[in-house]
């Protein structure tokens, strides 16, 4: 009797198929500490509007959220360790694709007509509702089509575009990187020093019409920065000073289109409030975005910070050098808010909100975040973007010298630095 030989064939334990059918999503999350591949291996996919590429590894790292969605079914392999991975089949994937659809056609009537301009459309909603990922996925489309709008980011907590406390604006003229996000080429960027709106709302809304007259100025230079529009994403705050926040933001920026995510309240209230004009149109959220802590969303912000120096996977490597105190200057944007009784006569409390604070040398300062201002004197600072980020890891009183950290070498480009209120760094390699 012949003897039968078996073939072994080695098995990655890790290794999970997902075969998904056509308008299904893929949702899983990186355990922490791990990471996670994922290959495209039939059909077609994509995540937040970015097409996968077949047979290509993507590793996303601990903590990462990815949803993988099919319009015509594919199969999926994750090789790694997750937290949970499951394929939803009910999604608001077709109600985002019809948001995207009608603000192609307004694209295409600005093409044809040079006296319209693109659509300018604004994200609403509370936290944790996915305005950043619905932002990025219209974004992604209109990239796609060959379009380039400008995603302007108004979520000082959770920024796309920069680092936490800080706002401002991009091109997004080819879609995101699966792995690495926006391409930040030139981003214009300006100084809010905090981490919500609520802790200088004058500052917040001058810093707002400010990014709208830059915009505007774009897109009259630009006509297809013009027929592209604008995607505006924002905070989560939205009642009482957040709503009059996100009133303010749809009268400086002009918008055509407010997209309210998974609230009606907010969706009436706009719907009274705004111009004829504007369509206020309510959208749910997907079932894959899911309420984070404040640990969660602090770690994010830290997680930011570190990317900006250190890049994806550690892959930049800052510079370290010194700074005597006599080559620089800080300041804080906003003065803490006196009684009326105090305040000079014809000044009002809402004016200390944008002014200029010294902030002389000292150890206190260790930690903090500086944003390097492109002004070159103090009356164009509160107006100005931004150049970069550094943090000061060093304060030698003795030499009066500050040791920073900074993504290039020295010396730094200019003289004015911007302290970050309550934003601080301190996960060095």
């Amino acid at each position: 009797m012949a003897e039968v030989k078996e073939e072994t064939q080695k098995v990655n334990p890790d290794k999970v198929e997902f075969k998904l059918e056509k308008d299904t999503e893929l949702r899983f999350e990186v355990e922490n500490g791990a990471n996670v591949v994922l290959e495209l291996s039939a059909g077609q996919a994509e995540i937040f509007g970015a097409e996968l590429t077949k047979n290509k590894k993507y590793t996303f790292s601990s903590g990462f959220k990815v949803a993988v969605f099919t319009w015509h079914g594919c199969q999926i392999n994750l090789v790694g360790k997750t937290e949970v991975a499951y394929i939803a089949k009910d999604t608001p994937m077709t109600m985002y694709l019809n948001c995207h659809t009608a603000l192609e056609q307004m694209r295409k009537k600005a093409e044809d007509d040079f006296s319209i301009r693109g659509p300018r459309v604004m994200i609403v909603g509370p936290g944790d509702v996915g305005k950043s990922t619905l932002c990025r996925l219209l974004c992604n489309y209109a990239a796609r089509l060959g379009r380039a709008p400008i995603l302007i980011d108004l979520d000082v907590g959770q920024t796309e575009i920069s680092i936490p406390g800080t706002m401002g604006a991009l091109s997004i003229d080819r879609p995101a990187d699966i792995e690495e996000g926006y391409a930040l080429n030139a981003p214009l960027i300006y100084h809010f020093g905090h981490k919500s709106p609520s802790d200088n709302l004058k500052l917040y809304n001058l810093l707002i019409t400010r990014i709208a007259e830059s915009v505007s100025l774009r897109c009259e230079s630009s006509s297809r920065a013009n027929i592209s529009g604008a995607i505006i994403n924002t905070c989560g705050w939205v009642r009482g000073g957040g709503y009059q926040a996100i009133v303010h933001a749809a009268t400086a920026f002009e918008v055509d289109v407010i997209l309210v995510m998974d609230q009606e309240r907010l969706h009436s209230e706009l719907s009274k409030d705004m111009p004829n004009f504007v369509k206020v149109v309510l959208l749910p959220k997907s079932g894959g975005v899911v309420e984070r802590s404040k640990i969660v969303r602090r770690d994010a912000r830290d997680a930011r910070i570190k990317e900006y120096f250190y890049g994806i996977r550690n892959s930049l490597y800052p510079h370290t050098f010194g700074v005597p105190y006599s080559e620089v200057t800080i300041y804080k944007i906003g003065a803490p808010a006196l009684p009326e009784a105090m305040l000079p006569l014809g000044v009002s409390a809402q004016d200390s909100r944008t002014k200029l604070v010294p902030i002389q040398p000292s150890g206190a300062l260790r930690h903090h975040i500086l944003s390097v201002s492109s002004a070159n004197s103090t009356e164009e600072i509160v107006d100005s973007n931004v150049l970069g980020f550094i943090v000061i890891t060093e304060v030698d009183i003795d030499r009066k010298i500050f040791s920073i950290l900074s993504p290039t070498p020295g010396p730094l480009p200019r003289h004015i630095l911007l302290v970050m209120d309550d934003i601080q760094f301190m996960d060095f390699k």
